[in-house]
């Protein structure tokens, strides 16, 4: 099942310059949250397009690279099925369109049946290895996945052993191949409240998680979103450092809703409502050193229904006012 799947089935603008990364942000501004009045930190992560989360069309990995450069993104996704099955050649013709497009890798993605019954997982651990190997030749180090917050037949501590397990296995895997694995705990209310067993939903239920993984590549996919509907702040982002953070989605929610009755595939670009404080989550990261990828991933029809090129141009604008929202 994919996230989108998941979540069906439980509920442009101008181009503003980025701010160099190790540099202050600009001055570009939006939303109801007040821009910094001092410098912000310094940042290493990088601003990272995948094209799926924001419903753009790209059919292959040059196409993706294309969208990324031509608005102006620091990285892009890795599409991983695509890229462990090319040869020598092509990989380095696409090493070197990346290059040459001052692109860097983000992150790839783990398959779905990661999540799926015991057959289903047996056969897509079988081809992880190649995909893994595949990465590792096109320079990629980071894949993720997200966990389901709620199962209608296991019940926690059952649930949690069974997680242990399947990502023990997957992440010796990956770890063979110098990747490390991101999960993202999803926090929405919604998600986990109404199904018969809730599972993990927040930061620190993730971190024991990841304790009993006895490989030293696991971390967390921080969502800005969930961070915000698990009710958590800065303290909970500082409580982590670079290394246990592989990846970073950032979104927006909307106006006047009640939290516990936000909808997770109803999100907002970041740093259009000012509901999650885009200048505070950016901020922490960058004061624990964090430098991956950081993405929008906002699940909205107004953006879906865009043009490629437009959503792109829309989803660069938001990321420079969210960039431009970071304070000491």
């Amino acid at each position: 099942m994919t996230r989108r799947d998941f979540l069906a089935q439980s509920s442009v603008a101008a181009l503003v310059p980025l701010a160099p990364r190790g540099a202050p942000a600009g001055t570009a501004q939006g939303g109801s949250t007040p821009a910094a009045t001092g410098p912000p930190p310094a940042r290493t992560f990088t601003i990272n397009l995948i094209c799926g989360f924001i419903g753009v069309n790209a059919k292959t990995q040059a196409d993706a690279n294309a969208f990324a450069a031509r608005h102006g993104f620091e990285s892009v996704e890795a599409r991983g099925p695509e890229i462990a099955a090319m040869s020598a050649d092509d990989l380095k013709r696409l090493r070197d369109d990346l290059a040459a497009k001052k692109l860097t890798w983000g992150a790839s993605g783990l398959p779905n049946g990661m999540r799926a019954d015991a057959a289903t997982f047996d056969q897509e651990l079988k081809g992880l290895p190649a995909l893994a190997a595949g990465l590792k030749r096109a320079g990629v180090t980071r894949i993720s996945t997200w966990i389901s917050p709620s199962s209608e037949t296991l019940p926690y501590l059952k649930n949690f052993r069974q997680h242990v397990a399947r990502y023990t296995e997957v992440a010796k895997i990956l770890d063979g191949e110098g990747l490390r694995l991101g999960l993202e705990y999803i926090g929405t209310p919604s998600l986990y409240r109404r199904p018969r067993h809730a599972f993990v939903h927040s930061m620190a239920e993730a971190k024991e998680l990841f304790a009993e993984i006895p490989t030293k590549n696991v971390g967390f996919v921080l969502d800005s979103w969930h961070w915000f509907t698990a009710s958590e702040g800065e303290a909970e982002l500082l409580s982590v450092t670079a290394r246990d953070v592989v990846a970073v989605d950032l979104n927006d929610a909307q106006k006047g809703v009640p939290l516990e009755y936000l909808v997770d595939n109803q999100r907002e670009l970041p740093a259009t409502t000012g509901v999650i404080d885009a200048g505070l989550f950016l901020s922490a990261l960058a004061r624990i050193g964090y430098d991956g990828p950081v993405r929008a991933e906002p699940f909205n029809a107004a953006l879906n229904a865009l043009d490629d090129d437009a959503a792109c141009a829309a989803t660069s604008q938001a990321m420079r006012r969210a960039l431009a929202r970071m304070r000491t």
